[in-house]
């Protein structure tokens, strides 16, 4: 990407999104288009090709998505699996008419069958049964997945796909009843203190385990492959490190400091039983990350302080 290259950032509200402008930004990029859902609704195809021809960017980061946790993904699948699939293939689809030089499509860890073996690689893409809870959002991203390689190879077209690891950072959604375990651990336990509960309940057993990667070091990656991936196979972004949900709620309720005992609710679904990602690949493009668990979570508690914390 050059300095004054055109480059649309689908989905700039999102966590990811706007780590992407962040980067994009600290780097000296400064033409850089977006658009709120209610100035263009991605689902709708005419209204995406039209901003395509308009605006005609150089570069596509294609991080929109109707995303959520296990309790959102379980209730609304038709959603997920419907909004998913018009987003992506309405911006593939006008990136591939318009020409863009390249486009990046995020994906998602839960792309990768529910029992494959560990730690995830590229390859095993299809080769067993999704998680029954997240199926329908895992289908929409191994659709853009392969959208994007028949792309590639029927008309020649550089889009990539990338995988990130469970995410979490500056922006993140913290609503109980959509959020993914990190942030929901986080509210949960600041409420938890300012309100001297007695304890805090914890989705599921405790013994699956989970790697995340804070925001701001997806964006960093994601910049970096833009300018030095340009292969049709996915390649995943993670730390290639995993906790249990167990020591993951200890090191929050640490951070935050709340004293009361953890309850874990096995009424509850625990998901996958382990989503732990190989990195070799990144790794050997030059990549790695360099926000570690312990200061990402930091960094993220005192962002909800800031914007989210009912005080």
């Amino acid at each position: 990407m050059e300095l004054n290259s055109k480059i649309y950032v689908a989905g700039h509200r999102g966590m990811v999104g706007s780590a992407i402008i962040r980067n994009l930004k600290s780097k000296g990029f400064e033409n850089i288009i977006t658009k709120t859902s209610k100035e263009l609704d991605l689902r709708n195809q005419a209204a995406v090709n039209i901003f395509f021809t308009e605006e005609k960017p150089d570069y596509v980061f294609l991080a929109a998505a109707k995303v959520g946790g296990i309790q959102a993904n379980n209730t609304f699948r038709a959603d997920f699996l419907y909004d998913n699939l018009m987003i992506q293939a309405n911006i593939i689809h006008a990136a591939a008419t318009e020409k863009v030089i390249k486009l990046m499509f995020l994906g998602s860890s839960c792309i990768y069958p529910k029992m494959a073996p560990q730690p995830l690689k590229e390859e095993y893409l299809l080769t067993g049964s999704l998680e029954q809870t997240n199926e329908p959002y895992a289908i929409a991203k191994i659709a853009g997945i392969k959208l994007c390689e028949y792309y590639r190879s029927q008309y020649g077209c550089n889009f990539i796909s990338v995988m990130p690891t469970n995410l979490y950072g500056i922006g993140d959604n913290y609503d109980l009843n959509n959020s993914h375990v990190l942030p929901a651990l986080i509210r949960k336990m600041h409420e938890a203190k300012i309100n001297n509960a007695d304890e805090v309940v914890v989705w599921g057993t405790g013994t699956p385990k989970r790697e995340f990667l804070y925001a701001d070091d997806l964006a960093e990656a994601c910049t970096y492959l833009m300018d030095n991936y340009n292969e049709k196979e996915l390649i995943n972004i993670g730390t290639g490190e995993d906790l249990s949900i167990k020591e993951l709620a200890m090191l929050v309720k640490d951070i935050i400091d709340f004293k009361g005992p953890l309850v874990f609710d096995e009424t509850k679904p625990d998901g996958t039983p382990r989503k732990l990602m190989d990195v070799s690949k990144v790794h050997s493009r030059g990549w790695k990350h360099n926000i570690e668990l312990k200061q990402g979570i930091q960094l993220a508690y005192q962002d909800f302080l800031q914007n989210q914390a009912i005080k």
